[in-house]
């Protein structure tokens, strides 16, 4: 879970999370906190943990991102080409597979899509990312000065957090250079990555916001 402890799930996470599943299977090592969590994230990554729906041309999705969530989304847009934006909901704590996270982000580009989030959502992590996606990103903030709650912090490899590596480690390129290719610069990875250690979450001020472009338009509802 997001808060608890971002783990990037690369290949080579989800090979070692395989191996410490067969070995729960036997009962080994199962009283290991990483152990059981890593099991969880399994568990999550077969299970659709995803929920979407159509409204006209905005689709909405909620829940975490999972190795599922690709195909439920592309399922939906076959069948509603008129769909032109989608809004992250009012609970997006991120993803459990950032192979399938970056790759629905780059086809949320490849079709055009806006993206866009209300003044009650709770995006974080992930959540975060995919929101960069968004040919534009839209941010809606309420009457009453209410904003979303946008919660970042740094991955881990499950031993070392990014801010660890060596600012030219090989380690930092997939998710700098996908910050990169949306925002088109990487200063938003460097301050995600010193906010808050993987096991924390930093919720970002409406400047923050502004400064690191993560939003190209906030909206304030009306009374």
């Amino acid at each position: 879970m997001s808060w608890v402890y971002k783990i990037t799930m690369n290949k080579k996470t989800k090979i070692g999370a395989w191996v410490l599943a067969i070995s729960l299977l036997f009962g080994i090592l199962a009283s290991i906190p990483p152990v059981r969590f890593i099991a969880y994230i399994i568990y999550l990554n077969n299970t659709e943990t995803t929920e979407f729906s159509v409204n006209n041309t905005e689709l909405f999705i909620n829940g975490y991102l999972n190795s599922k969530t690709y195909d439920q989304f592309m399922a939906i847009i076959e069948e509603n080409p008129q769909i032109e934006t989608l809004v992250e909901g009012d609970s997006m704590h991120g993803s459990t597979d950032d192979e399938i996270m970056f790759k629905l982000a780059y086809k949320v580009r490849e079709l055009g899509l806006n993206t866009k989030i209300l003044p009650d959502a709770v995006i974080e992590s992930g959540a975060v990312d995919l929101f960069l996606a968004g040919k534009e990103r839209i941010i809606v903030e309420g009457p009453d000065g209410k904003f979303p709650r946008i919660g970042v912090h740094s991955w881990s490899d499950g031993i070392t957090d990014a801010k660890d590596f060596p600012k030219d480690s090989p380690e930092h390129e997939e998710n700098r250079k996908y910050i990169e290719k949306m925002l088109g610069n990487d200063s938003f990875y460097w301050f995600t990555i010193y906010a808050a250690p993987a096991n924390n979450i930093y919720k970002m001020s409406k400047d923050e916001v502004l400064e690191y472009n993560v939003a190209t338009q906030v909206i304030t509802l009306s009374d």
